[in-house]
């Protein structure tokens, strides 16, 4: 009876907002389903409304919509934040085993804190010197980096809590995520794994994850969940000890088994570690300090930076037809960012439709109800897109020519990403760029997606024109009067964060 509601209540959830401000600035497209069947279903939708929102574990959309205006400067960050990645391999990789001198943790206290999580885990945290070494490291250098991850845990944690534990698997695996990717299921290595479990090709391949010109499952976090569960089933079993088996997960049963046959056949990761890969070597220490980190955040005042992200302020749809990431943002006014994070695994922003493939979209809860309510009018609207005038279909999937840009005073990448379409990440790798970093000048090569090339680094004039804000009007059809112009640019331009306007205000309109 509770999954009828919920789902009665994800379609209706765009009546239940019908008050929200930021509802009534889309309906230019998104009309309201026919009054008949609102009136048919009226008594349905009330005791919905009324059971959902008083369940007290399901976030209310006021409260979801109310958090998304606070967070949404974090959520930004958040979405184009490459450098979790970089960081945490580069920490494995380069681990040294130095002293630290950090005086807010006594060796005897870190001694009596892994005793106690050896108690309550099925991993060996037992103290030595180099495990106290990484770990006083991490707290001394990876504060703030830390923090931002322990707040992307807050939105990852329960998908793999609940995979893990069908799987009878130690929650405590979650940690793995962390040292593997830093949660970026973008995140890609140099030699090719890809995703928030670091799957290469063909071990995707093996455990069910699809990789297509449109599709990546490795980046799916569900999926390669589900995967990674299943690949680490198997290396226990053979392994027969967590600490060998999360060794293997890093570099192959293989070079474990030739670890233990070197060390004279011992089975003590401790024994072993010597015979291993230096990243390897390096892994299960950061595997460790991770979890101990995570466990006693509190105790070292490592709290969230940014707002929690539930997993149930999400839900899913089954997309029928072929539809793009960046129609999406149009239709919902969402930040084309948040519908990359959600959904890492379409590598070209695009759904496709495929006989016999089932593919999702993931959208925040407040959105889910105004999708669902007007499915038919949204693929008719991409169906529309796709075809208008010159911009046919295979040229939408056909990558543009290139452009240059040229920084400028006040560029970020988020910024730069935003106008043209693409990502961080894709940026970064077209220009061999390590960090986040720019300078004013520098130029960047850009394969634009969308269709606003036209911007400040071409060599067409630029006309700004003023638009004065009707009754009725939203970002989402103000853009469509300006070919070439998103919503994010309108924000951009004007120097506003939030979807609310205000009949007669003034906008500025960067037309070329």
């Amino acid at each position: 009876m509770k999954r009828f509601v919920l789902s009665l209540f994800l379609a209706s959830s765009s009546f239940f907002a019908v008050g929200q401000e930021s509802y009534k600035l889309q309906m230019d497209l998104l009309k309201e389903i026919e009054a008949s069947t609102i009136a048919k279903n009226k008594g349905q939708l009330q005791v919905a409304k009324e059971l959902v929102l008083n369940d007290s574990i399901t976030y209310t959309l006021h409260e979801v919509i109310e958090a998304r205006k606070i967070d949404s400067l974090w959520l930004s960050l958040l979405y184009n934040d490459t450098e979790r990645y970089n960081e945490m391999y580069s920490t494995v990789s380069e681990q040294t085993f130095e002293k630290v001198n950090y005086d807010e943790l006594p060796t005897e206290l870190l001694k009596e804190r892994l005793e106690e999580l050896n108690a309550r885990t099925p991993f060996n945290v037992e103290y030595n010197p180099k495990l106290e070494s990484v770990i006083k490291q991490y707290l001394k250098h990876r504060n703030k980096n830390l923090s931002r991850i322990i707040g992307l845990s807050k939105y990852y944690f329960p998908m793999f809590e609940e995979i893990l534990d069908k799987h009878n698997l130690p929650l405590e695996l979650k940690y793995l995520a962390v040292v593997e990717s830093g949660l970026d299921p973008r995140a890609k290595s140099p030699a090719g794994a890809s995703g928030l479990w670091q799957f290469m090709y063909r071990t995707g391949k093996a455990f069910g994850l699809e990789s297509n010109s449109y599709v990546d499952d490795r980046n799916d976090p569900v999926l390669s969940t589900e995967a990674a569960s299943e690949y680490l089933t198997y290396l226990y079993n053979s392994m027969e000890d967590w600490d060998l088996a999360l060794a293997a997960y890093n570099s192959g049963p293989g070079n474990v088994s030739k670890a233990i046959r070197r060390s004279g056949g011992s089975k003590n990761y401790w024994n072993i570690r010597p015979y291993l890969p230096r990243e390897t070597a390096n892994y299960l220490p950061a595997f460790l300090a991770t979890m101990y980190i995570f466990e006693y955040a509190e105790e070292h005042g490592i709290y969230v930076e940014g707002p929690a992200l539930p997993v149930i302020a999400t839900d899913t749809i089954h997309v029928k037809e072929q539809i793009s990431l960046p129609q999406i943002a149009k239709i919902t006014d969402l930040p084309l960012s948040e519908l990359q994070f959600l959904n890492p695994s379409y590598k070209l922003d695009i759904i496709p439709s495929v006989k016999d493939k089932n593919y999702i979209l993931r959208l925040p809860i407040e959105a889910v109800g105004t999708f669902v309510a007007n499915e038919e009018k949204i693929y008719a609207y991409a169906n529309e897109d796709f075809n208008k005038g010159e911009k046919t279909r295979q040229e939408l999937f056909q990558e543009p020519e290139p452009i240059r840009y040229r920084v400028k005073s006040g560029d970020y990448l988020g910024k730069i990403a935003n106008r043209y379409g693409v990502t961080v990440a894709e940026i970064k790798r077209w220009n061999g760029l390590r960090n986040n970093n720019l300078r004013i000048g520098q130029n960047l090569t850009i394969h634009p997606k969308n269709n606003i090339a036209s911007s400040s680094n071409s060599t067409n004039t630029n006309t700004i024109k003023e638009y004065i804000v009707k009754a009725g009007d939203s970002l989402w059809s103000i853009s469509r009067k300006f070919p070439g112009v998103s919503i994010e640019n309108i924000k951009e331009w004007n120097g506003i964060s939030s979807s609310n306007l205000k009949p007669g205000m003034r906008l500025k309109i960067n037309q070329s």
